[in-house]
């Protein structure tokens, strides 16, 4: 039986692992005792490890046929370039902030397929766009996405099922999109508009920087991502952003060195920690307009997902997890051989393996409505 090693046992790694191991031999790997022991009674085979070590990192790797990455977007980058030094087809779903098309190079020369940002967005809507933009002309996307608690706690109304530290990334990060053939770079948190969703009602929309590799990959007037949260969030994010609560340069406090970003995802943690009763749900909505065939062609895409009763999974790691867990299949059956660097709009390329990552999602219920006009 082929072999898979999944780094990081969180909500997300252990449905990824858990969903692969009825084809494969798993073993997942994390360094939080807690996480590894709700894989017991599993067919996953779980293994303490601190993954920030080079040297134990390559020796977990050595004899697997694939890795998943799902590591704190923090350590995301580097523990993506050792698993490529070491020869490793790779899926991979750490959200962290540098370029993963640093690394194409690297994995050409080193014959790897690195699948990149394959969750649901960046994941899903890259994979829905490279579908479409293989078939015609685009000439505006936009994304609006977010995982929301369906009970709303003041003040943030929000909870998270991964670190604190990587959602407030989304807070602070520059928001790039593409306007008119353009690049504009905007604050995080800007231009908040209301949008209505049928299954939950009214959530604001605001710029977050999450277009990444469709920067570089897609020629495309017109691309914008937004993230959702229910009306009122924003405001008390902009007031912790703007008073320097996440400032990431070190003060002194009764003589220690801190950094304010620490100290508030400590604080936060409690706050936001998505605890396994927590019903929640994941919404997004994608909308392509272009032509094709000569005429005007706009194609809109509808998730609403929530928490699954039965197995106890959150719907953000449902929705997150099995497009990696897809793809993950796909890389080594041979279905998609692409050496380098891959972020998922070149797997939506190819209609096989969208059609099949999509046939797999619907087979696990999570159900992406697409309409068309």
């Amino acid at each position: 039986m082929r072999s898979i090693v999944v780094l990081g046992s969180g909500m997300v790694g252990r449905i990824i692992a858990l969903d692969l191991s009825g084809s494969f031999d798993v073993t997942a790997v994390d360094v939080s005792r807690d996480n590894l022991a709700r894989l017991e009674g599993t067919a996953v085979r779980p293994l303490r490890a601190d993954l920030s070590s080079p040297a134990a990192l390559r020796e977990i790797v050595a004899g697997c046929d694939l890795v998943v990455g799902a590591v704190p977007g923090s350590m995301g980058f580097v523990t993506l370039r050792e698993v490529i030094a070491c020869g490793k087809d790779v899926v991979d779903i750490s959200f962290f902030p540098e370029d993963a098309l640093a690394l194409d190079e690297a994995a050409r020369t080193a014959g790897v397929t690195a699948v990149v940002d394959c969750g649901v967005a960046p994941g899903m809507s890259n994979m829905i766009l490279g579908y479409h933009a293989a078939r015609m002309a685009v000439r505006r996307f936009a994304c609006y996405v977010g995982g929301l608690p369906f009970r709303r706690e003041f003040p943030f109304e929000y909870k998270a099922p991964f670190s604190p530290a990587d959602v407030i990334e989304e807070y602070t990060r520059p928001a790039r999109y593409i306007e008119n053939g353009h690049l504009v770079v905007k604050p995080a948190l800007s231009d908040v508009e209301n949008m209505d969703f049928p299954e939950i009602g009214t959530l604001e929309a605001f710029n977050s920087d999450g277009l990444r590799s469709l920067l570089t990959t897609m020629k495309i007037p017109n691309m914008i991502e937004k993230t959702l949260r229910y009306p009122g969030h924003v405001e008390h994010i902009r007031a912790l952003r703007d008073s320097g609560f996440f400032g990431t340069e070190e003060i002194e406090v009764k003589g220690r060195r801190l950094r304010p970003l620490d100290v508030t995802s400590a604080v936060l943690f409690k706050h936001w920690h998505l605890h396994e009763e927590d019903d929640e749900f994941t919404v997004m909505r994608i909308v392509i307009e272009g032509e094709e065939g000569g005429r005007a062609k706009r194609v809109a895409y509808d998730l609403f997902d929530r928490r699954d009763r039965a197995t106890g999974f959150s719907s953000m790691a449902r929705t997150t997890g099995f497009p990696a867990a897809a793809a993950a299949r796909l890389v080594l059956a041979g279905a998609f051989r692409r050496k380098g660097v891959s972020p998922p709009e070149l797997l939506g390329a190819e209609e096989a393996v969208f059609k099949t990552v999509m046939d797999e999602l619907a087979a696990r219920h999570v159900v992406y409505r697409m309409t068309e006009r």
